[in-house]
């Protein structure tokens, strides 16, 4: 192939990463309508954020200095504005902890990490050595990032459930690492080609995963299933919660209640398909008493 007709199919896989790396972008988006909805994070984490908008400005950096590579600018100048947005919504509705860790990451990340990568090399580096420091730095890092689905992987595997690991978003974020992969190996940027080889291999692990693991039972299903559900029984320091209708009680917990504090409870035989192998204290109903000896 002649460099033209190269440079044209480098061009058309950057275009296409453009769009699917757009899509996996907005993935997020229905996460935060559901923060926006009920005015609350619910204990999701900003690292993810704050992460994605570090990435995106080491990689327009370095695109800056490459000066060839003007794909790499367009979709993470978009990256950049996205990320942006899901941290303001995020600052808005955290709770104030949460709030304050995430502006702690926000200052280690973009202000003192990135602030510092961008002095130094300008300082300390010249020319094309400048651009392979940061290109090596932009490889190192996207390794790390491509690392973190193993989180996820370890989790599929160690509770037989794909619900953290939707198949759309896996099948996205491969497609997203072949466009880019072959864009870098066309553009003969190993920085870019690399760590895409990475992402690939391991959205390949998720799909195959989704598809072994998609019809079993979860591990936590299974155990509710076969034995009692748990919950604390709070004794002296702990008292047993009140304005509750149920509580469910694990019968080790209730051994030990019974040695420290005598416990007598009747259960209507009319309730007892409703328990169903648990036992239920519900101290507000008639046909349910529990009676504690002095």
């Amino acid at each position: 192939m002649t460099p033209e007709t190269l440079s044209h199919i480098a061009l058309a896989f950057g275009l296409l990463g453009n769009v699917v790396s757009f899509m996996v972008f907005l993935s997020p988006l229905p996460t935060f309508y559901k923060v926006y909805k009920k005015k609350s994070t619910e204990g999701f984490q900003s690292v993810p954020y704050v992460v994605g908008l570090f990435s995106a400005m080491l990689w327009i950096y370095y695109a800056l200095l490459k000066t060839n590579v003007m794909l790499i600018i367009t979709i993470n100048t978009v990256g950049c504005f996205i990320n942006t947005f899901y941290i303001i919504v995020y600052l808005i509705y955290a709770p104030k902890k949460a709030r304050i860790e995430c502006l702690k990451l926000f200052t280690l990340m973009i202000v003192v990490g990135f602030g510092l990568i961008v002095g130094l090399t300008q300082v300390f580096a010249k020319g094309a050595n400048r651009v392979a420091i940061v290109g090596w730095i932009c490889l190192v890092f996207a390794l790390c990032v491509f690392v973190a689905p193993l989180g996820v992987v370890k989790q599929v595997i160690k509770t037989k459930s794909v619900e953290y690991m939707p198949i759309l978003l896996s099948i996205a974020l491969t497609l997203n690492a072949v466009t880019w992969f072959f864009y870098g190996l066309l553009r003969q940027d190993i920085n870019i080609a690399i760590p895409n080889i990475l992402g690939f291999g391991f959205g390949i692990v998720q799909i195959i995963l989704y598809f072994v693991y998609k019809n079993k039972k979860p591990v936590s299903d299974e155990k509710i299933s076969s034995g009692l559900e748990i919950k604390t029984i709070e004794t002296e320091e702990e008292k047993i919660p009140e304005n509750k209708d149920q509580e469910i009680i694990d019968v080790k917990k209730l051994s030990t209640l019974m040695c420290s504090i005598p416990v007598v409870a009747k259960l209507n035989e009319n309730n007892n398909d409703a328990v169903d192998n648990h036992l239920v204290v519900e101290p507000h109903v008639p046909n349910y008493t529990i009676e504690v000896a002095a």
